[in-house]
């Protein structure tokens, strides 16, 4: 029971506030050396070797610098200008192109944080300027943010891939069409709402001084530069051109260019670009290195065969370990982040998993598309906390609570469609 208390010990210090990486750690080290002493930690060096010489989480820093470069060159403003005055003259049209803009976001930078701040500090205040309710507002914009978590390249999905051994680029092409149903089921909630309820997302008055023509023109070519990093990005992964670790080298440059393109390109900004990718990327190593550790001790102190047991014992067997592991994912994701979950978690299912014959590519599938809500979900979602922290004094955080609540929903329903109907998303359940 020793690996058991423990990693109970570890969730109760997560949700009362201390440092990811250091309860892992921490923990780890208190009951490795309660259980065996100091020298099972002998082959700790060799561990975290494996993962510093590790070539598929190069990707992770590659694909950050890319997000935060584009980050900075006002890459949000011009794809919501532009798509707000295309979509806008519709009721619920700026919360469509705010979606719209989200989807091209997470395709073009796969930050969830940079997305969710740039949206919030551009597209909420038009909103709310033009009459709509602040619960849609700001619920689409967080729904909208988070799209980065599902849609390729998601830093995400290369973290699962690492945990769960499989190819990058066949996790990159599972999850395009999970991603378009989403978004694709957004912008149809937003067009039944407002199709009842009008007033709470009321139509721009059209721009007399803008040809109709000139909208288009103008939405077109601020859409062309992400959607052709974006081919070049992935296109090059699905074609089978390029590795997804080169893909993201890849985007990196494109990223650049981008940013010489808007004219936004200073060495100053790829300085302070630099820094903020080596600020995550070592919270995410020093995270993993952490689990690394904990999971060693786990694993020698029988947790995960205790787990292991008592999982293939439940009733309906697989379906009854995929429903049990969906919801204690969806919980957990109320109170602790997906990094964490990602790399304590989901190792220790993995194997159940396997044994049970569920298809790994599907289950991460699954998995990815339910850490996604723990960023919309309270009391610590962060894209909740992001946009609180740009929006302006009127909007309450219990708006914004209660604004993603139908986001939540909708994507838990994406999440039972994938498991109840895997071949509809290209996918097997064995």
């Amino acid at each position: 029971m020793i690996g058991m208390i423990m990693f109970g010990v570890a969730l109760l210090m997560l949700m009362f506030g201390f440092p990811v990486a250091f309860t892992f750690g921490g923990v780890a080290l208190f009951f490795g050396i309660y259980a065996e002493g100091m020298d099972l930690f002998a082959f700790m060096p060799f561990r975290i070797m494996s993962v510093m010489q590790n070539t598929t989480l190069m990707a992770v820093p590659l694909f950050i610098f890319m997000g935060v470069v584009l980050q900075r060159t006002k890459l949000a403003a011009q794809l919501l200008t532009s798509m707000g005055r295309l979509f806008g003259g519709l009721p619920g049209g700026l919360a469509i192109s705010t979606i719209l803009v989200g989807a091209l976001l997470a395709a073009s930078t796969g930050v969830v944080g940079a997305s969710v701040v740039a949206m919030g500090l551009i597209s909420l205040p038009v909103m709310l300027a033009h009459g709509y309710d602040k619960r849609l507002a700001t619920g689409t914009i967080c729904g909208a943010g988070t799209l980065g978590q599902i849609v390729p390249p998601s830093i995400i999905l290369i973290i699962l891939g690492d945990v769960l051994g499989l190819p990058v680029g066949d996790l990159f092409k599972a999850a395009v069409l999970p991603g378009v149903v989403l978004i694709g089921l957004y912008i149809v909630y937003i067009l039944i709402l407002t199709r009842f309820k009008p007033e709470m997302a009321p139509a721009m008055p059209d721009d007399n001084n803008k040809s109709r023509s000139k909208e288009i023109r103008d939405a077109l070519l601020a859409i062309i530069p992400p959607l052709a990093l974006m081919v070049v990005v992935l296109g090059s992964i699905f074609a089978g051109i390029a590795t997804p670790t080169e893909s993201s080298a890849l985007g990196g440059v494109g990223a650049v260019i981008l940013a010489l393109i808007y004219r936004q390109f200073s060495f100053k900004m790829i300085w302070d670009a630099s820094k903020d990718t080596v600020k995550v990327t070592a919270m995410v190593f020093a995270i993993l290195i952490g689990a690394t550790a904990f999971s060693m001790v786990f694993s020698y102190t029988g947790g995960d065969y205790l787990l292991e047991e008592w999982m293939l014992q439940l009733p309906g067997e697989k379906w009854g370990f995929l429903i049990l592991t969906m919801i204690i994912i969806l919980v957990l994701g109320f109170f602790i982040d997906f990094v964490e979950i990602s790399f304590i978690i989901v190792p220790i299912l993995a194997p159940i998993a396997e044994l049970m014959g569920i298809n790994m590519l599907w289950f991460a599938i699954l998995i990815a598309m339910n850490l996604q809500t723990s960023f919309l979900t309270p009391p610590f979602g962060f894209s909740l906390f992001y946009l609180k922290g740009v929006s302006p004094p009127e909007v309450q955080t219990t708006d914004i609570y209660r604004g993603v609540m139908p986001f939540i929903l909708i994507q838990i329903a994406v999440l039972i469609a994938i498991i109840v109907l895997p071949e509809v998303f290209g996918m097997s359940a064995s």
